[in-house]
């Protein structure tokens, strides 16, 4: 039997407060890991990824940078895949993060970077994958087999793997963290009806900008790619402060602005961006905990919760909203033309 367009994604949206539960229930293997990265003492940290986990790895950056104050930087993996690079990589953390732990050139940079002296640690959907084969470490975020080509539960419970992963490494318990299932099922119920509302709103639009400032900053770029992918929309991300600096120049009365605004500074920050966006025309629909406290034409609210976590939450109004968008505008999210659910790059 052929399934209705959109129904995966329609399911694996509405699985994620459950996965969330299931994921804090075991953060007792994450934080066996974490123990070992705290002892090691790393002195850097670099990130490896690709597509939705490459914006799950920006999360990461923020709060290894804020949580830890360890710099951090994103790897570019064809600077060893294509060009063979060799750098000295001792007490350096390195984490790829990979839902499908399948993909080459993030296993060709595990592998190189474990020889040069790193502390290797893959994070994925996958525990039999060739990736945590290849690293020291492995943290498993628990979602489940995920059948719609583009990510959503697996995104969110990357986020959350990894925020359990990093507050345990400075001695926390992720406290913060276990009222997120309950929140995540309070987000997904009462934002349906003004997703819907923003569908009707924007089903023909031809461009949109997604923006965001500091932990928000991931959830714009996902944003932007599932409006791409599921729906063909030519959508681009920004910092807020980016934004600002020049590309606002091209939005008018015709850009449609998705704008993360979750409470805290990131999103105490988004205000001048949207006072500056407004008054170029733009039609500003906002989504997170402080979307009442900007200038939009359309507000999506979701549940407040400690700064740093924000983006689990925030991101699932976004994914219901290219959903939606995918369906109104004639497409199948399921299965969007040209995409395979692992894409292999070198």
């Amino acid at each position: 039997m052929t399934a209705t367009p959109g129904q995966h994604m329609t399911d694996e949206i509405s699985q994620q407060p459950a996965i969330f539960a299931d994921l804090l229930a075991g953060r007792e293997a994450i934080a066996e890991v974490a123990e070992m990265i705290a002892e090691r003492r790393p002195r850097f940290a670099l990130l490896a990824a690709r597509g939705s986990s490459d914006h799950a790895a920006l999360y990461a950056k923020y709060l290894i940078e804020v949580l830890l104050e360890l710099p951090v930087g994103l790897a570019s993996p064809s600077t060893t895949t294509l060009y063979g690079a060799q750098p000295n990589l001792t007490d350096v953390l390195l984490v790829s993060v990979s839902q499908s732990g399948g993909s080459p050139d993030l296993l060709e940079v595990t592998e190189s970077g474990r020889k040069r002296g790193a502390l290797t640690v893959a994070v994925t959907n996958t525990a039999d994958s060739p990736l945590n084969s290849a690293a020291e470490l492995s943290v498993d975020i628990r979602a489940g087999r995920e059948q719609a080509v583009a990510a959503t539960k697996t995104y969110s419970a990357t986020l959350l793997a990894l925020y359990l992963l990093v507050d345990a490494v400075r001695g926390g318990t992720g406290g913060h963290a276990e009222p997120i299932p309950e929140l995540a099922a309070t987000a997904l119920d009462a934002s349906q009806k003004v997703v819907d509302d923003a569908v009707r709103r924007y089903r023909f639009a031809e461009r949109m900008v997604t923006t965001g400032r500091g932990f928000s900053l991931a959830t714009a770029s996902e944003a932007a790619l599932k409006l791409a992918e599921t729906s063909y929309l030519s959508a681009r991300a920004y910092s807020g402060a980016d934004l600002l600096h020049g590309p606002v120049a091209a939005v008018d009365e015709d850009t449609a602005v998705l704008a993360l605004c979750s409470k805290g500074r990131g999103g105490d920050a988004m205000r001048e961006v949207l006072d500056v966006v407004h008054e170029r025309g733009a039609d500003v629909c906002a989504i997170g905990s402080a979307a009442s406290d900007v200038r939009a034409s359309h507000r999506i609210p979701v549940p407040d919760c400690a700064e740093e976590l924000a983006p689990v939450l925030e991101v699932l109004p976004a994914q219901q909203l290219a959903l939606g968008l995918a369906l109104a505008r004639g497409s199948d999210p399921d299965n969007p033309r040209g995409l395979k659910k692992v894409t292999r790059t070198r």
